[in-house]
This record gives C-alpha cells, sequence and structure tokens, in this order.
C-alpha cells in the first residue's frame, strides 16, 4: 500500500504543477526482481487514488526482467527470481543487476 502512495504521490504532484484537471494514465517499470506484485499494485493504486484527481486513471505496468552477473562462469544471464541457480553454469553466485527497480515512466494528463 505504502509503495502505491507513493507513486500517487510523485502523480499528484506532477499533475498539479502541470495545472492538470486529471490522471488519465500512469505507466510503472516493475522490475521481476523488485519483490512488487503488479496485481497488489493495481490493487493497491485503485484505492489510494479514490476520491482524488488520479481517480479512474488506467494504470499500465511493463514488467522489466530480471538480469545478473555469475561470478562462477562471468556471464551476463536472465534471471526469474534473486536466488535462482546460473543458467549457463548452475552455480548459486549470481548478483543481480537490473530487474530490481519501480519507477513510473509516463503520466498522461489532460
Amino acid at each position: 500500500m505504502s509503495l502505491a502512495e507513493g507513486v500517487l504521490q510523485l502523480v499528484e504532484e506532477t499533475a498539479m504543477r502541470e495545472k492538470a484537471q486529471r490522471v488519465k494514465l500512469v505507466v510503472l517499470e516493475i522490475g521481476r526482481l523488485s519483490s512488487v506484485e503488479p496485481d497488489a499494485m493495481r490493487f493497491c493504486f485503485e484505492a489510494v487514488a479514490n476520491g482524488g484527481i488520479a481517480q479512474g486513471a488506467a494504470l499500465e505496468i511493463i514488467d522489466m526482467p530480471g538480469e545478473g552477473w555469475c561470478m562462477t562462469c562471468s556471464s551476463k544471464v536472465p534471471m526469474e527470481a534473486s536466488y535462482d541457480a546460473c543458467p549457463r553454469c548452475g552455480g548459486y553466485q549470481v548478483q543481480a543487476t537490473g530487474g530490481m527497480e519501480m519507477r513510473v515512466r509516463e503520466i498522461e494528463i489532460e
């Protein structure tokens, strides 16, 4: 819920700065390794936006793939979960390098 409130605060500040009447669309990038569940974010965003300038705004979520660096085989590898083994060598010394982020990519206002 607090993540949704943070996103809403950023959206509302932007809308007020731009003197918008309402927010139509919010686009979020959420990394697979971020521990943020997209469906939960949709539900919470709708709940916290109720009654405000972003009420009824569409929330589009872009899934950002996980990525890591395997220290065993010195390879850049895709990751589905934080503690997965390296898909190339099977080693567990994989350091996440991408897919941990959550950010507002776009806000459409009118």
